[in-house]
């Protein structure tokens, strides 16, 4: 992902499109508590949508600097994007990472309108493990109201890849992460799906081979059961890893991610569809 955000660093015109605002922000206490807070140069309006953005890397590594690249995707179409970091295993276990999103959640509400952003806009999405986040974020009420905010503060979400019904948990991260905690059927998105649920759109590989594209199409089982508002995506020949590249410029083009995503979001938050052009 480094080098990744460094190639779309270097791609022509970027910086035409989204800056960065705000960097290295803190949310919170602890050393991993800081936040970078990405804009549109040229934004269209005096209050802009949001996104917060969580990185994956299988709740044991990731950093927030390098997924610029994936803030500035959104940035360019209109939105202000924020990527937290988090605390990670093993300094953690579940549910730590889950408060830390929280908290980071209750930062933006109250601070991004001096960014640009609307806190009645706030729209979440993530990559693998930072999709898992963002579900649970938006499937069960007890994270936001931990940091009182209400359920209803986030509108909508863009799930990229991401791990959604996995236990027990057979592979080492789900074990490191969540095989200490007494009732692992709680820490699993899908058996937290409620009709009054923000709309969510969920995306992935059929060609992905570490979290596999069942977990997303379970997820849409159950959101449909319940009559939750929903989406389910599947690009061909993409792997796990292809969802999130795909945000970036130099490989946009190899499936429309990014569009589907912003189209998604726009319609969620009665926005128009046609985003800035990029």
């Amino acid at each position: 992902m480094a080098l990744l955000n460094t190639v779309d660093r270097l791609y022509p015109g970027r910086g035409d499109r989204a800056r960065k605002a705000g960097e290295a922000v803190r949310y919170g206490p602890h050393a991993r508590h800081h936040l970078d807070v990405w804009v549109p140069s040229h934004p269209d309006s005096a209050r802009l949508p949001v996104i917060v953005f969580f990185y994956g890397g299988g709740w044991h590594s990731g950093e927030r600097v390098d997924y610029g690249f994936a803030a500035a995707a959104f940035a360019a179409q209109g939105f202000v994007a924020v990527v937290p970091d988090y605390r990670l295993v093993p300094e953690v276990r579940y549910p730590d990472f889950l408060e830390d999103a929280a908290l980071a959640l209750r930062w933006v509400w109250s601070n991004i309108a001096f960014y640009g952003g609307d806190p009645a806009k706030i729209t979440v999405g993530g990559h693998s493990a930072g999709a898992y986040i963002a579900a649970m974020l938006a499937l069960d009420p007890r994270w936001l109201t931990s940091v009182q905010l209400p359920p209803s503060t986030i509108k909508a979400g863009v799930l990229l890849s991401g791990p959604f019904d996995f236990a027990p948990f057979r592979e080492w991260r789900g074990r490191a992460t969540f095989g200490s905690y007494h009732d692992p059927a709680e820490t699993q998105p899908i058996n937290h799906v409620r009709a009054d649920a923000p709309p969510l759109l969920l995306q992935h590989g059929s060609s992905d081979r570490l979290v596999y594209a069942k977990n997303s199409k379970s997820l849409d089982t159950a959101l449909a059961r319940v009559g939750a508002p929903h989406e389910l995506r599947l690009y061909p020949g993409c792997d796990h890893a292809g969802t999130v590249v795909a945000l970036s410029r130099p490989f946009r083009s190899r499936h429309p991610v990014l569009a589907d995503a912003v189209s998604f979001l726009r319609s969620a938050l009665e926005l128009p569809t046609s985003p800035p052009r990029t």
